[in-house]
């Protein structure tokens, strides 16, 4: 299982319809789903707030990339609560503030460097990817462990296509490490997008730009702006 680290590039080389800014003002966060991978069940699922559980959601799964971006996740068994941390474009460079709900602050820094703090807390790196579903609702899609090698495999090999397509996870791959198995979701190409898909993920795209440019433009007011450095 490679590390997320290892897709560190494909910010700088992958079409996106969102550019990487932190110039725009405060907005209201349009995302309505913040989807993850389960892999026992082979499929995703998010929690509904208002319902006050976890919504499966069966393949298959069709999608518009946006962007996406470096965050951690995990448990804390000694807080007993969940662990998360800010989102960063930069991983090499941007520094990451990780928490537990219930605990506080566990490391704060760049992430090759807090990285055994992290995990000797119970967290992970996930790969955080903002996506327009097929009704045109914003998602966010978190992926860990061998679901980041999976995407970053995937947008490698079709980064010059992913703008303007659909992206579809029909099924999901079986998986074996020693004696553990899980499953990963596969992640293919679908149809071009229509005049009217097109316009409105911009739309969409626009709406979500205002909202991550000012979250970023928060983060960066507590934080030196220094140049990317990639070698972890």
């Amino acid at each position: 299982m490679r590390s997320g680290q290892d897709d560190r590039n494909l910010n700088f080389f992958t079409m996106a319809r969102i550019s990487h800014t932190n110039e725009a003002p405060k907005s209201a966060n349009p995302t309505s789903k913040y989807l993850e991978w389960k892999s026992n069940d082979k499929s995703f699922s998010y929690y509904d707030k208002s319902a006050g559980e976890n919504v499966k959601v069966e393949l298959p799964l069709k999608f518009l990339f946006l962007q996406n971006y470096h965050t951690v996740k995990g448990w804390n068994d000694a807080s007993e609560s969940g662990i998360y941390s800010n989102e960063v474009f930069y991983i090499g460079s941007e520094p990451m503030t990780v928490r537990s709900f219930k605990g506080g602050v566990i490391a704060e820094g760049l992430y090759k460097d807090i990285k055994p703090t992290i995990t000797a807390a119970g967290g992970k790196y996930n790969r955080s990817i903002y996506v327009m579903l097929e009704d045109g609702t914003v998602a966010n899609i978190s992926l860990k462990g061998s679901g980041v090698r999976q995407w970053s495999d995937f947008m490698e090999a079709n980064k010059n296509l992913i703008d303007n397509q659909w992206v579809e996870v029909l099924t999901s791959n079986d998986e074996k490490k020693g004696s553990i198995k899980y499953s990963t979701p596969e992640f293919t190409v679908g149809a071009n997008l229509t005049k009217q898909d097109s316009a409105k993920a911009d739309d969409v795209a626009a709406e979500l730009k205002t909202y991550l440019d000012g979250y970023f433009k928060k983060e960066a007011a507590t934080t030196e702006e220094v140049e990317p450095v990639l070698d972890f």
